[in-house]
């Protein structure tokens, strides 16, 4: 007897929603966007102020959706603002360019994320020291009375005061503008013209994942807002819940998936870093000494401290010093919050004795601006610190001027020392603090299709949220631009019903696999064939197996209700990503350091060859092709550009 048997004759549970598979409703709009996190928000509120009519479907509760939906501790490419040590063009003409990273994204978020903040201010939401509770604190502008995080003197990172309840702000405005919200409905295909892929994109279908109910929605542009997939190579939600995870655990790769069907390019799939998976601590729930933490001394159990140096090895002798360059160095050379790490050596010297087990993170030793920056500011504010970390420490009379919190004891990054769980062998992830792959996108954040865009994590090689803002609020403008002129066109009925079809098809079982199974099996294929090292021949049965699994495994899946419905969707979403992912990587025939793609056969590092490779479907065959590195360049300068396709 299976779990759902099980429960279904000891435990019955009553189904709380009305069920309707039957019922549909359609909808016309200008511009529909799927995802209602940072991007997505940003983008309806500015698109609808400027008259368009916006529906937004997201597969959560809108008010906290998204892999910043539980809030951020800190607000990054602020280089627009009163205090940073230099502007968007500054930064762009001093920094050496990198082919790996889409320059027109990360100069749209450089010029907008900081006004992207002051719309967050604008909507209630606090990013001053009003209060004057910091003054006088090394990390504070006494003007603008902002709080900046990490490199004290350059000043491009903000510490986000009200960064819990940005998510909710941003909510509050979508509704006051009256933008129709639709939450826990999944988007499952994209609509295109006469219903063939590569034809311009005219809306989606989706299904509600508590009624069941499904929807039509024809727009005359449609928005990419979704997340990285996740839960690729392990998942495990039984044993550390979502609390190990970064990103809205929402987070399949819907995005990509549906623009992959739909005949669009998609780039730097195959993208990936080590990682300990569902199986990772708290993010930032034990201290260590990277992100949230930096930069609290360290001690060993015998009280003794934890060395720390600089980004070229230098020793640091004090706490001032982690927060500052040392004098002479340019500050464009290196990320503001990579100036000073704990000791590379820190395993060897434990093993030597030098160094006991556990560690702990004293912040009894900060400065009081210091720790009250840090426990109060950042902690309580990122992610999911606040309930499982905070407000636990409180309620068990917890004071950080007297007490010491332990740091996790299974780290291995070799960048920031003792921050996560130990990955193990061919656990992977993508994730928004990782460059991940995506849509190809032009300077008005069109993909290769007309009527499709991407913002935020689902452009190729973009991750964060102040990414996601600022290129959402940009989206907001260009995108009205585009379909001012446009009409709906009509859709085609034998492509929705074909997708209604397909969606239907596991509700109809009354009895099959249940979809951990089918996911934990996929994810065995990733770790096998898709891992730490990899190998044509394996990657070439890694598809075999996947296609295998959608073949027997997932064709006789079950779903119980509208819930299971979504989680069955999202892993025939997995399985695709994986796909993807495979033939990505057998077609890039090298070694890839910035991808974290280690060949047996091509074992030669291919970063400088020059050219991305994109990949999109088409009749259902994989067609590669070459695109320049640097394509989104123009003639002129970044500002240029910007100027020109900006829409203010």
């Amino acid at each position: 007897m299976d779990y759902r048997q099980y429960v279904a004759e000891k435990a019955p549970i009553k189904w709380p929603y009305p069920v309707d598979y039957a019922k549909e409703t359609r909808e016309d709009c200008d511009i529909l966007i799927v995802g209602g996190g940072y991007a997505g928000a940003f983008a309806s509120i500015h698109a609808a102020k400027r008259g368009a009519n916006v529906i937004v479907v997201d597969k959560g509760a809108i008010t906290r959706s998204g892999a910043a939906g539980a809030g951020l501790d800190h607000w990054g490419y602020a280089c627009t603002s009163p205090d940073s040590f230099a502007t968007p063009d500054e930064m762009f003409a001093n920094k050496p360019r990198d082919p790996f990273i889409s320059g027109h994204a990360l100069y749209i978020t450089m010029k907008e994320s900081y006004e992207a903040l002051l719309d967050l201010e604008e909507f209630g939401v606090k990013i001053r020291d009003t209060d004057d509770k910091f003054k006088g604190a090394p990390f504070r502008g006494e003007e603008s009375k902002l709080l900046y995080a990490y490199d004290y003197d350059n000043r491009t990172t903000i510490r986000f005061i009200g960064g819990e309840g940005g998510k909710p702000a941003l909510h509050r405005e979508m509704k006051r503008l009256g933008i129709k919200m639709y939450d826990r409905v999944m988007t499952t295909a994209l609509l295109t013209e006469d219903g063939k892929p590569g034809n311009r994109v005219i809306g989606a279908t989706c299904v509600n994942t508590r009624t069941g109910e499904f929807y039509v929605f024809r727009a005359k542009a449609t928005i990419l807002a979704t997340g990285k997939p996740l839960r690729l190579w392990d998942f495990n939600t039984e044993l550390a819940g979502s609390n190990a995870q970064h990103d809205d655990p929402n987070c399949a790769g819907d995005g990509c998936v549906m623009a992959w069907r739909a005949g669009a390019k998609l780039t730097q799939m195959d993208f990936s870093s080590p990682s300990a998976g569902g199986r990772r601590r708290l993010a930032y729930g034990l201290g260590g000494s990277m992100g949230t933490w930096y930069p609290c001394t360290l001690v060993d159990s015998q009280g003794k401290e934890i060395p720390w140096v600089d980004y070229q090895g230098n020793p640091i002798k004090t706490v001032e010093e982690r927060s500052h360059l040392p004098q002479g160095v340019d500050p464009f050379s290196i990320r503001d919050s990579h100036i000073a790490f704990v000791i590379h050596d820190l395993p060897e010297r434990m093993k030597a004795g030098e160094f006991k087990l556990p560690f702990f993170a004293d912040m009894t030793e900060m400065t009081d601006h210091e720790r009250r920056a840090l426990y109060g500011v950042m902690l309580g504010n990122e992610g999911k610190t606040w309930v499982p970390f905070v407000k636990m420490l409180n309620d068990a009379g917890f004071d950080p001027a007297k007490d010491m919190v332990q740091v996790s004891m299974t780290g291995n990054n070799p960048d920031h020392g003792w921050w996560g769980s130990l990955a193990g062998p061919n656990i992977r992830e993508t994730g928004a603090h990782i460059g991940y792959g995506g849509l190809v996108v032009d300077w008005s954040m069109k993909g290769s299709l007309e009527g499709l865009f991407a913002i935020g994590n689902q452009i190729g090689t973009i991750s964060g949220a102040p990414a996601a803002a600022a290129t959402g609020r940009y989206a907001g403008r260009t995108v009205p631009a585009y379909v001012k002129d446009l009409e709906n066109l009509p859709l085609c009925e034998d492509q929705i019903k074909a997708e209604k079809e397909r969606v239907y098809s596991f509700v109809q079982r009354q009895e099959g696999y249940g979809w951990k199974e089918v996911q934990l099996g996929l994810c065995r294929i990733m770790q096998d064939h898709c891992g730490d090292y990899r190998l044509k021949e394996g990657m070439e049965l890694g598809l075999w197996w996947l296609n295998s699994i959608r073949e027997n495994e997932l064709v006789n899946t079950m779903a119980a209700n509208p819930h299971d419905l979504g989680k069955v969707l999202d892993v025939d979403v997995r399985l695709t990503i994986g796909e993807i992912m495979l033939n990505q990587s057998i077609a890039r025939k090298s070694s890839s350091r910035r991808m974290g793609v280690n060949r047996l056969d091509y074992p030669e590092d291919g970063d400088d060859c020059g050219y991305h490779q994109t990949l999109r479907l088409e009749d259902g065959k994989v067609v590669v092709e070459e695109l320049p590195y640097f394509y989104w360049e123009e003639e002129g300068s970044y500002s240029e550009a910007y100027k020109k396709h900006c829409c203010l």
